[in-house]
């Protein structure tokens, strides 16, 4: 049976509870039940899981694009969670009868929605409530720190080839707001693919992307050499560990924030 919990939405009074062998597919959501104290319940994960470090000790049996289906069914797991764009791939999991429980991760609301939904999930409910309200005050401390400050314009590179950013329907885009920045990208989708003529169009103040989109070896061809942001060497590239907390909608997205608010306030 599959349970899809929607954005800022409460679970499902159906979402079942007290599990206790729980398989992530996304890591977000590993984080997530780390953060609520329910990290022992964890069985399995995925290629792309490092935080907390424990988690490299535990199966992968999912990847970007793939998920082991017969590896989770022989771990008997309660409850495998993940994402909609995975419920095609688990089909296999649901015709053995294991519960999937879908959560989406698109947006800034998501991230609380699906602390309470896994926090439901793991009969945590009390746990969720603390996470959540501890990391929104943090949010607002973060928040005092760039009152009346400049708000520059950023375009933020998720793909170089083909030109993926993240639009601002995106949690990223949120960040960037409570960071003191506006989103250049002019686009309503999530993480849309745009053209080098949008690119061009937006002329942001800065640009943003992470250390593995290899960005930084196209600057000097068209259509980056053409930004004034380029041009003034206001690109900011993150490194792993912080690529992590701007980009995974989790329990560390303060740490996001602070890193944005850090760089970005040079631009003054």
């Amino acid at each position: 049976m599959a349970f899809l919990v929607g954005c800022g939405a409460a679970p499902s009074p159906h979402l079942p509870t007290r599990a206790r062998r729980i398989v992530s597919l996304v890591p977000s959501l590993t984080e997530d039940l780390f953060a609520l104290g329910a990290g022992e319940r964890v069985i399995a994960v995925t290629q792309a899981d490092d935080y907390p470090p424990s988690v490299k000790r535990l199966p992968a049996v999912a990847s970007f694009a793939s998920v082991n289906n017969e590896a989770i069914i022989r771990l008997h797991p309660d409850a495998v969670v993940g994402i909609p764009s995975q419920l095609r791939l688990t089909a296999a999991l649901r015709t053995a009868g294991l519960q999937t429980v879908f959560l989406r991760d698109d947006s800034y609301a998501d991230i609380f929605a699906d602390i309470s939904a896994l926090g439901a999930l793991t009969s945590r409910r009390d746990a969720a409530k603390n996470l959540i309200d501890a990391l929104q005050s943090k949010t607002k401390r973060l928040r005092r720190m760039i009152v009346g400050a400049y708000r520059p314009r950023v375009l933020f590179v998720i793909n170089a080839k083909p030109i993926i950013i993240a639009g601002n329907a995106s949690f990223i885009s949120t960040l960037l707001t409570l960071s003191g920045a506006k989103n250049a990208a002019g686009v309503a989708q999530p993480y849309p693919v745009i053209s080098a003529e949008t690119v061009l169009a937006a002329q942001p103040d800065a640009v943003v992307t992470d250390d593995q989109t290899q960005l930084t070896a196209l600057l000097g061809y068209a259509p980056w050499r053409s930004l004034k942001a380029v041009q003034s060497g206001r690109v900011f590239v993150l490194d792993k560990r912080h690529a992590d907390v701007v980009e995974r909608p989790g329990p560390r997205y303060n740490e996001g924030i602070a890193w944005l608010i850090e760089h970005l306030r040079t631009l003054r």
